[in-house]
């Protein structure tokens, strides 16, 4: 079992982007310093839910800060990027950083990220697939053309070439954002692991994985891709000597956090948004997810991984909206909850 930081760079109330920012990468390095095994960075455009607008550029970030842990992206908005230009920053961080690189995608929302980008709504709707798959091609292949129906041009070489790497992959690992089956069978297809999102309880996850298995069983895929596949879950972690106090820590913090981060959010084409209530969701997190004694973290990851059978955790540490307490709790993972799973 693996357990990593999920950073998004969240802005609370009454803080400044820099502060949020500041916490985002202290956070990061802090997470290496207490032995967890990845940090995972959001991306998001416009709004304070996080005030990161490019994960691939501060992975770069990281990845020089640190030395062991793996950083990935989670996640790299698909529909609002080149699929090009975002495997040559793939596979530039692959290189570079000795192959600690996870690139994490995902199709984002119809967000009016769309039009300041000029991708339009039919990215989000329909060029996913065909984006994916120039992404992967790109990172798969010496020289790439492109006849699609949203790229087209000529063959040209694939400079740096990640397969080239003296690391253990011959590329950077590469996740899907999974939120529907449509996507889980897109991912299952191509042999990608999932990133599963915070809001989905094990019962969820688990039907998840299941079809994500039959979905490769059927595409043809090698049955040691798909008993190792390592899937994602995404999550909320607090941690206090009394279960209450960390769920009052994150009851106080987070709505407001929530709701104005939320909020910001502009469809591009104007249509109505079903935004959950801050409160009630704060409380289903607490509810799902590792918030309490270090014991009770352990034992829940635990009983997650086996319902699911997902291997791999990315928490959001930084509920509290406080740099001393996201380091306190960093460092109780480290020392007090992975010695139990390990």
């Amino acid at each position: 079992m693996y357990v990593g930081s999920f950073v998004l760079g969240a802005q609370f109330p009454g803080q400044g982007q820099g502060e949020a920012l500041h916490r985002a990468v202290r956070s990061a390095e802090v997470a290496e310093e207490a032995g967890l095994d990845s940090v995972w960075l959001a991306e998001h455009h416009f709004v304070p839910y996080g005030t990161c607008p490019s994960a691939v550029t501060l992975a770069a970030l990281l990845l020089g800060r640190t030395r062991r842990v793996r950083v990935g992206t989670a996640v790299s908005v698909l529909p609002t990027a080149h699929p090009v230009a975002l495997g040559e920053q793939a596979a530039l961080l692959h290189l570079t950083s000795g192959g600690r690189f996870t690139l994490g995608v995902g199709r984002g929302g119809p967000w009016v990220d769309l039009e300041v980008f000029g991708k339009g709504l039919d990215a989000y709707e329909h060029g996913f697939p065909e984006s994916l798959d120039l992404l992967l091609r790109w990172l798969r292949e010496p020289a790439v053309a492109a006849h699609g129906e949203r790229f087209s041009f000529r063959e040209v070489p694939v400079v740096p070439r990640p397969s080239e790497a003296l690391t253990d992959a011959p590329g950077p690992e590469v996740v899907v954002a999974c939120t529907s089956p449509a996507t889980v069978r897109l991912a299952a297809e191509r042999g990608l692991p999932m990133l599963l999102g915070m809001h989905a309880g094990d019962e969820e996850k688990a039907d998840m994985v299941a079809l994500w298995r039959r979905c490769a069983r059927a595409a043809g895929r090698p049955p040691e891709e798909i008993a190792d596949a390592g899937h994602v879950a995404a999550g909320v972690c607090q941690l206090a000597d009394r279960r209450q106090d960390a769920v009052e820590t994150l009851l106080k913090a987070m709505p407001g956090w929530l709701k104005q981060g939320l909020d910001a959010h502009v469809t591009v084409d104007g249509r109505r948004r079903a935004m959950r209530d801050p409160h009630a969701y704060t409380e289903l997190l607490c509810g799902l997810h590792p918030v309490g004694t270090p014991r009770l973290a352990g034992d829940r990851l635990a009983a997650t991984a086996e319902r699911t059978g997902i291997s791999r955790f990315a928490l959001l540490v930084e509920g509290s909206g406080d740099l001393a307490a996201t380091e306190d709790t960093l460092r109780r993972l480290g020392a007090e909850v992975l010695p139990r799973l390990r």
